[in-house]
């Protein structure tokens, strides 16, 4: 009941960009299922496809680094709007093009411009928000984005067969529909002097000075969260490769796009329904510890899928991965958020990102090498053990950070 309070004592533009959130995913189509487009549309190989998603993700990640740094320069409205837009175009020019190979280039010019826009909202979040109300004001928004899709990759999943034209074009409509409230109502979040200043020097979002990379060397245990991220980050990917591949491979490629739609809403439910009890369950207990624990369900989640031949095993393998999910995304925002400096906090969420998705853009590339060579089952047991590894890690850390925090307390 606490956490469902603080829901409704958030800041307004918190709950702008929550309404444009859902409108913004509920047409996100071409993402989630581009494993699927560039193998049973376009007809590349599934290691070539890999190759394909992990360039789209690391053009993705330069669009990042530059929104962050805009984002810090010339403010987050800007930036949101004009990459959200960009994002849009490239899709739209895609829905004219047919299953020409060449669509490939314009998507990894989308990806650019539309992820540009993460730190962007991430910073407008934290700008908003304080220490206490950030848990509950990036929970908001993830839920808002699962509130769409929900929808989204299950209507995706019939269009892309028979109307990839309304497949694309849908995509950009939503998005363009969701910076309309955010262009009336939302004001610039770019912190003032004033507010800068007055940031105390034991606070750990402090103002800093020089580059994005002397402020994060300050900050040694956020560096090594954001590294071991990583980890987790190649492990969660396979939600947007291994899964749609292995689908496909045992259900066919009529019913596989079809049954990885209705994983994902499975997915997405999920997540509308349990957020709320599992913020409540985990606000006592130290971020860290949150996503050590995130990590030992995804070694469950995804290992359990080597025993999978039925429908049902992949929906009981889809809830326990999404239990990981929710608590991974929720504290890895909020830990980052309380841990940047209110002078970079476009930026710091940029090179962050960056690093962490450095992850997400490796695993279609070893995922399809590794899938080539020994087979696409048995990609899952090597998941297991990574998620292991990551989740031993994400301890020992927060045993560093007591220690940190203790000898800090003594001084």
């Amino acid at each position: 009941m606490d956490s469902l309070k603080a829901f409704f004592k958030l800041p307004r533009t918190i709950y702008i960009l929550f309404a444009a959130r859902i409108i913004n995913s509920i047409g996100s189509f071409v993402y989630p299922l581009l494993t699927i487009l560039l193998t049973a549309k376009l007809g590349f190989s599934n290691e070539v496809a890999g190759r394909i998603i992990t360039i789209a993700i690391s053009v993705g990640g330069i669009g990042m680094l530059l929104g962050g740094r805009l984002a810090d320069r010339i403010g987050r409205k800007k930036i949101l709007v004009l990459s959200s837009l960009l994002g849009a175009i490239a899709f739209i020019i895609c829905a004219f093009m047919g299953t020409s190979r060449d669509i490939v280039y314009i998507i990894i010019a989308g990806n650019f411009f539309s992820i540009a826009q993460w730190p962007t909202v991430n910073a407008m979040v934290t700008d908003t928000t304080t220490k206490e109300t950030r848990q509950s004001a990036f929970s908001l928004l993830y839920l808002g984005t699962n509130i769409g899709v929900a929808v989204g990759p299950l209507l995706a999943g019939f269009l892309i067969n028979s109307h990839l034209k309304l497949f694309f074009l849908l995509d950009a409509i939503t998005t363009i529909v969701s910076l309309i409230p955010v262009i009336i109502f939302v004001k610039d979040t770019l912190p003032s002097k004033e507010a800068i200043e007055s940031i105390g020097e034991k606070d750990t979002e402090r103002a800093e000075k020089g580059t994005v990379f002397r402020a994060l060397l300050k900050r040694p245990i956020l560096l090594i969260f954001t590294f071991v991220s990583v980890i987790y980050s190649l492990i969660y990917a396979q939600y947007t490769f291994g899964i749609p591949l292995f689908v496909n491979d045992i259900f066919g490629n009529t019913n596989g796009p079809k049954i990885y739609g209705t994983l994902m809403s499975v997915n997405a439910v999920q997540v509308i329904l349990m957020t709320l009890f599992i913020i409540g369950f985990t606000k006592r207990i130290k971020p860290i510890i949150n996503i050590s624990i995130a990590g030992l369900l995804f070694a469950f989640g995804f290992g359990m899928l080597y025993f999978s031949k039925y429908l049902y095993l992949f929906v009981i393998s889809t809830v326990t991965w999404t239990l990981g999910e929710i608590v991974l995304t929720v504290n890895s925002n909020v830990f980052i958020a309380n841990n940047s400096p209110i002078t970079h906090r476009g930026r710091f969420n940029a090179v962050i990102s960056f690093i962490q998705e450095s992850g997400f853009a490796l695993a279609p590339l070893l995922t399809g090498i590794f899938m080539a060579h020994l087979g696409i089952k048995n990609i899952w047991p090597i998941i297991f053990g990574l998620s292991v590894i990551g989740a031993l890690m994400m301890f020992f850390l927060f045993v560093a950070e007591k220690a940190r925090n203790k000898k800090e307390s003594t001084t």
